[in-house]
């Protein structure tokens, strides 16, 4: 056997000792260890540290009699694991190492041990274990007060995810020092608010060096804040809904730390409670930012249910529940009633029993009840209700109501905007589908609730019958001879109806007829063959022939004409003539179809007719399919004009109906002349005024070969002279005024127009007024922006000079507090008190 000192070994270390010690494998037999020399920074070798109780001694580096100290941090039932204090390290520890008590021993406790190496793995483990009592000092407790109070859920429990810490404040000499600390910190088991004087001990953790408080006491509970929300308000006092109780409060506007103008109902504020005369006032009531106060939690899943009671429309005079409504639904796998009140629907349509609805649960937080709410009707629910729906169509619209022409009844039924399902925007002439049921205050009255839009087709007065019919026109309709009769009073005229003789199944028949039932060109006359459906009224049953179509005429028919509306007044028009050179007169009695779809432009057939004084005129005008204005025939050149003379329509006192364009080239008259008409204006509505410059092309007529002017777009540029509230004037000659009305709707893009703008627009001829509009208004350029004068020099020393002791100064008296146009105050900026002879 070899000597023990074998593998004696020396080596120079660097100019620190190390912390740690090394185990090392000198020979293949055995392992030794390594020891630092406390005189030199030399290692020896040391043969009788060999074994400890079957673990290698010194392992990672610690030297015979050097021991550490840690905390213990787990304790289980036969070994534990320490957190040391000196270094980051974890180790294990048997029970059977540990000098003492076992029983006495905890987690938490401050120990210290010797580390030794665990001899079939190696690894780092702490022996030798011995309790260190704690140094009792003398402490100081400290005044302090919550910062941070531990957040908490609305069960009690700690918020999950965070630590469970608050934290608290004292000040020692001038500084203001902030400490943590945990609920176990707290004695009593108490909850601390932010605010809450207390005292404390600080105590230092020995592992991370961090300073907290512990052992605090509760020393004065801060006043407690109140939050709410304003439910009323009264001449000089109002309520508060609280939002920690169900319960409503009083307060009086003294006690409002605020602006007392700008509180109103709905408000979210802040206020302490006091007791005074025996009865809880809010005190301090403070304004919070709107959204601050939440009474409830609402559900994200929605869930389906059905109406079993409605809230009545006339409340009773026993009817103390603000929730009346009831709903049944099915959650989970239990059937439950929920109640419901008037703010619970998202819309104030008529709920029924047996409504199929969906909606979602709140739940108050102040004592946990459970309510519907955002309650809509489902599309199926007319499925599930008794009720009986009608059709009609939307007859008259008015502010916030309207009227319904119904199939089945002869009254139009009445009906509110609140009332109609999907919140779709209704039109005149929108068929709907709807229930009627009686006025709660009239018992005489119905009205339609639960509207629904259908489809355009969906609603029919009138059945019509498939099979065409042969008959004769026994008496044709008799025709308004007052040409200056307005369209009303000829539609009362028309009641004045012929009749068609036919057979039907060997029995002689007859049917009456209208102007506006009859399909192509010309009225059927006295002897007529016409072939024709018949149409039967839902609601009365009468009956009449539509559809009619002169099959055979015993007169001769009179020449058809093709011509293009040109001017359109109250009660009578002017149609352009094929060839585009005259105009010819016709009344609104002699046209055939709907008048209210006619338009400028529009292609019209007619027959010519002469009258008193020989006068030419147009009768029986029906709109026909649109063809083309202008032959084809145009030049692609663009040329550039000026108007000499505008179209009878803009001036009445010429006696040509075709206006004139002379042709210029770089602002010189060059000439020739070109006609135009009303088809060969680009904007039909545009009138345009003589000395306007144009872009054209020419064309050729073919049916004359003239040569016009076709595509008329007119240059116009000129710059605003002023803008009101909702229109202004742009400075443009027409006709004898030298400014032109526009509208601020008529302005594209949505730009606010400002004096001095350039702008490009339209000039639109009202034909019935006679007065000209600027529309589609462009602004080409911004004009320049104003510049604020200067106050004069007199005004600001007369200014600086005023005190408010001058008893000459001006005195300002408030007649009114100033409103917005929604009822606000005018003016968000706070007032500030002016100082005499300083100038903002």
């Amino acid at each position: 056997m070899g000597s023990p000192w074998k593998g004696f070994v020396e080596f120079t270390l660097p100019a620190s000792p190390p912390t740690a010690f090394v185990s090392a494998d000198l020979s293949s037999t055995s392992p030794v260890g390594l020891s630092l020399s406390p005189y030199g920074r030399s290692m020896s070798f040391d043969p009788g540290m060999l074994h400890n109780n079957g673990h290698t001694a010194y392992a990672n580096g610690t030297g015979p009699g050097i021991r550490e100290t840690g905390l213990v941090e787990k304790l289980l039932t036969s070994y534990g694991f320490i957190q040391c204090s000196e270094r980051q390290a974890r180790l294990f520890f048997h029970c059977s190492q540990y000098n003492g008590n076992l029983q006495e021993l905890k987690i938490g406790d401050d120990v210290e041990f010797e580390v030794s190496s665990d001899r079939r793995t190696g690894k780092p483990i702490a022996v030798k274990l011995l309790k260190i009592k704690p140094e009792v000092l003398p402490e100081e407790r400290i005044s302090g007060q919550v910062v941070s109070s531990i957040p908490v859920h609305l069960d009690g429990k700690s918020a999950p995810g965070q630590a469970p810490t608050g934290s608290v404040c004292y000040e020692r000499n001038g500084e203001v020092f902030y400490l943590t600390y945990t609920p176990d910190d707290v004695e009593g088991n108490i909850h601390l608010d932010t605010g809450d004087k207390v005292s404390f001990y600080m105590d230092t953790n020995k592992h991370t060096g961090a300073v907290s408080a512990r052992n605090i006491q509760l020393v004065k509970k801060k006043q407690m804040r109140c939050q709410g929300v304003v439910c009323a308000t009264k001449e000089a006092f109002g309520f508060i809904e609280r939002a920690d109780v169900v319960k409503e409060i009083f307060f009086h506007y003294s006690e409002f730390k605020g602006d007392l103008e700008a509180l109103q109902a709905g408000d979210d504020v802040e206020f302490t409670i006091k007791d005074r005369n025996g009865k809880e006032v809010a005190t301090e009531v403070r304004l919070l930012p709107q959204g601050t106060v939440i009474f409830e939690d609402i559900s994200i899943e929605q869930f389906e249910g059905t109406v079993v009671k409605v809230i009545p429309k006339v409340p009773t005079k026993n009817q103390n529940d603000p929730l009346p409504g009831r709903i049944s639904s099915r959650i989970g796998f239990n059937d439950k009633e929920l109640p419901f009140g008037e703010k619970d629907t998202k819309s104030k349509v008529t709920l029924l029993e047996g409504d199929h609805i969906q909606f979602n649960i709140s739940t108050d937080r102040r004592d946990k009840l459970e309510r519907a709410t955002n309650i809509d009707i489902l599309p199926d629910t007319f499925d599930f209700t008794k009720e009986t729906r009608e059709m009609g169509v939307i007859a008259a619209i008015r502010d916030g109501f309207g009227f319904i022409k119904c199939v089945d009844r002869d009254a139009r039924m009445f009906f509110h905007f609140s009332e109609v399902l999907e919140e779709s925007q209704l039109h005149i002439s929108d068929e709907v589908e709807f229930t009627v049921v009686p006025d709660m205050l009239s018992a005489q009255r119905n009205h339609a609730v639960r509207i629904k839009k259908l489809p355009k087709g969906s609603v029919s007065f009138n059945t019509q019958s498939e099979q065409r019919f042969m008959g004769v026109v026994e008496k044709e309709v008799v025709a308004t001879n007052a040409k200056n009769a307005s369209p009303t009073k000829v539609k009362e005229k028309e009641a004045e109806e012929g009749v068609i003789a036919y057979e039907d199944c060997g029995v002689k028949l007859t049917v009456p007829y209208h102007n506006k039932d009859i399909e192509g060109g010309g009225y059927p006359q006295a002897g007529d063959k016409v072939e024709f459906s018949i149409n039967e009224v839902k609601r009365t049953g009468l009956q009449s022939a539509v559809s009619v179509r002169v099959l055979n005429r015993n007169a001769s028919n009179a020449k058809r004409l093709i011509g293009f509306v040109a001017t359109l007044k109250d009660n009578f028009g002017f149609i352009e003539t094929a060839n585009h050179d005259q105009e010819i007169f016709f009344h609104y009695s002699e046209m055939c179809g709907d008048l209210e779809n006619l338009e400028l432009g529009d292609t019209v057939e007619y027959t010519l007719s002469k009258g008193k004084g020989n006068k030419v005129s147009a009768e029986k005008v029906t709109k026909v399919a649109a063809v083309n204005g202008i032959s084809e025939d145009v030049e692609a050149t663009v040329m550039m004009g000026k108007v000499i003379r505008p179209l009878r329509s803009v001036d009445p006192s010429q006696t040509e109906y075709q206006g004139l364009i002379e042709i210029t080239e770089e602002g010189a008259t060059k000439g020739p002349n070109y006609p135009f008409g009303i088809m060969g204006m680009s904007n039909k509505a545009d009138g345009l005024q003589k000395g306007e410059l144009v872009k054209f092309h020419v064309c050729t007529v073919a049916q004359t070969g003239q040569k016009m002017a076709s595509n008329v777009v007119p240059q116009r540029r000129a710059m605003v002279e002023c803008v009101k509230d909702q229109f202004g004037f742009i400075t443009y000659e027409v006709g004898e005024s030298k400014k032109l009305f526009f509208h601020v709707k008529e302005v594209q893009d949505g730009l606010e127009l400002q004096t001095g703008d350039e702008v490009e627009f339209s000039v639109v001829l009202n034909q019935r007024t006679g007065k000209c509009s600027a529309c589609n208004v462009r602004r080409v350029s911004e004009g320049p922006k104003p510049v604020a004068t200067p106050r004069p020099d007199r005004l600001v020393n007369r200014l600086k000079s005023i005190t408010l002791d001058d008893a000459s100064a001006p005195r300002l008296v408030i007649v009114r507090q100033p409103r917005g146009p929604d009822n606000s105050k005018g003016f968000n900026v706070e007032r500030k008190t002016r100082q005499p002879g300083v100038i903002d």
